[in-house]
């Protein structure tokens, strides 16, 4: 096993699921491989919400966060501010899109608009929340009466300036490999997006070979036209998987190169794999999502007492291998000045702590139906967890998973979820900020996580983002905040794993979660 330790400041991650198809071993001249995903149902950058390995192939970001904390520049010349306020972006000359059309300063500015504007419903638009404009392309009620946000300011071809909302110092961190609705599309993206999301035109070292259709396998090839690093590899096959463990196994058997580890994989993977396991630290976090929306959840002390019914330590060992940390706080614990033991009792296993809390917030009324996505495997944790409150609260907890990913993620987002439900994140760039945002901001990134949006954690967010000074101890106020709140239990710090056949001689890993495709090495 290999395992990979990135520094505080420098550990990413992102939720995805990684896997690939080709023969075990490499012919003599063939320089391909196949990554088999969860199926991502839309390739446009602003709305998947599991193709960040796919993004990373098809587009190049502004920046690029490497494992020690430092910035590249990479579509980006310059990225400046005296103020935290306005920012003035300098892009590299030269740049174009797989179409042949340049990258200029108008292309960020219509993408970035296109992706904040509300009547697209483009799921990552969080991630542009702060940009002055924002709120009028998505007025609380009715239609807005602009497409364009005041904030973004086209001052030459190469050259525009972004107003924020609030003072933020980690701007730079934010345009950088994971925040897809910050990356560029050409101008033919913008008349027809349901064309585009089968046939999409990026800037980065891979484009499309042919069009993309739901479940189906699809190629990206090494465009010999990048302004960049070429690759290391000449293409790259995305093959659909609806179950982990099937693409897991057929790594073993050398007919996949890389697969990510299914949790109920995880205590057998060093044994199957050796060194052909990668492990890495990671700010994953994963919660058990409440319904809020749910009258039988709105007592603090029902929420407290899930939590403290929940035995995190044997469900490691047993299910995890020991590979991950039982959470304490509501953001990973690599991430720079996550307080250590935030969560006090409330996240350590105390059964008759957890029933007294119960009954003094009246019970709990009916059947409580743990939802999670299925395919995933993650049957072991969510049963477990149903066990835990079936026998420590008295609860009728059972858990059932979705048929796939997608009818999960349509369901929760619909609130048609009357129980505990599969919650996690994983930050896009090195700070606090990255994951409370994404949580605890409407629309800030994953829609329905938790949800608990206040104001009050919504003004200590933007206190942070001015007073950071890199530590990340400005953000202590705001999971204060969230501790008095409680509005779902922390479950687990998160490691990632990633499996290899032959073929791959060494997998590097890039700081945001997935595996670098474009720096892969392949066996002689």
């Amino acid at each position: 096993m290999r395992t990979l330790r990135f520094s505080t400041i420098a550990a990413l991650v992102i939720t995805l699921t990684l896997s690939a198809c080709s023969s075990g071993g490499s012919d003599e001249g063939d320089r391909s491989i196949s990554v088999g995903v969860t199926d991502p149902t839309t390739l446009v950058p602003a709305r998947q919400s599991v193709a960040f390995d796919f993004s990373a192939a098809l587009w190049s970001p502004l920046t690029f966060v490497e494992s020690d904390g430092k910035i590249d520049y990479i579509q980006a010349k310059s990225i400046e501010s005296d103020d935290s306020v306005t920012w003035t972006i300098t892009l590299r000359d030269g740049w174009t899109f797989h179409d042949g059309t340049p990258v200029t300063a108008q292309s960020y500015i219509d993408s970035w608009n296109a992706a904040a504007y509300g009547p697209n419903a483009f799921e990552n638009a969080g991630q542009l929340a702060n940009i002055v404009g924002f709120d009028d392309l998505n007025p609380e009620k009715g239609e807005p009466s602009t497409k364009k946000m005041s904030g973004l300011h086209f001052v030459d071809d190469l050259t525009f300036t972004v107003e924020l909302k609030d003072a933020d110092s980690q701007f730079p961190l934010q345009v950088s490999q994971a925040q897809t609705a910050m990356f560029p599309m050409p101008e033919s993206a913008m008349k027809d997006f349901d064309a585009y999301t089968k046939h999409p035109v990026g800037n980065g070292p891979f484009e499309m070979d042919g069009d993309y259709a739901e479940n189906q396998p699809f190629t990206v090839t090494a465009n010999d036209d990048y302004a960049g690093d070429a690759p290391t590899v000449d293409s790259i096959t995305f093959k659909p998987y609806t179950d982990l463990a099937t693409a897991y196994t057929d790594v073993r058997a050398g007919n996949l190169d890389i697969a990510s580890v299914p949790p109920n994989r995880l205590p057998q993977s060093e044994a199957d794999f050796g060194d052909s396991l990668y492990t890495f630290d990671a700010p994953g976090i994963s919660y058990l999502g409440l319904p809020l929306w749910d009258a039988r959840y709105k007592d603090v002390k029902v929420r407290q007492a899930i939590s403290m019914a929940i035995d995190r330590d044997s469900i490691n060992d047993v299910i995890y291998g020991g590979q991950f940390v039982p959470a304490d706080a509501f953001t990973p614990a690599v991430e720079p000045g996550t307080p250590d033991g935030l969560c006090g009792d409330y996240c350590k296993y105390d059964p008759e702590t957890a029933k007294k809390l119960l009954d003094e917030a009246g019970g709990f009324d009916g059947a409580m139906e743990i939802y999670y996505p299925g395919g995933g495997g993650y049957d072991d944790l969510y049963n477990a967890i149903a066990n835990n409150l079936r026998q420590n609260l008295g609860v009728d907890a059972t858990a059932r998973p979705s048929a796939d990913w997608a009818e999960f993620l349509d369901n929760r987002t619909a609130e048609k979820v009357d129980g505990p439900f599969f919650s996690r994140w994983g930050a896009l760039y090195p700070s606090q900020q990255a994951t409370l945002r994404s949580l605890f901001i409407k629309d800030g990134g994953c829609a329905n996580c938790v949800p608990w949006y206040t104001e009050d954690i919504a003004s200590a967010i933007r206190k942070a983002d001015k007073d950071d000074d890199g530590t990340g101890e400005a953000y202590a106020d705001v999971q204060d905040l969230l501790l008095k709140d409680f509005p779902a239990p922390p479950l687990f710090f998160e490691t990632y794993s990633y499996v290899t056949s032959d073929k791959i001689a060494d997998l590097p890993t890039s700081p945001v979660g997935n595996p670098q495709l474009t720096k892969v090495k392949l066996a002689d």
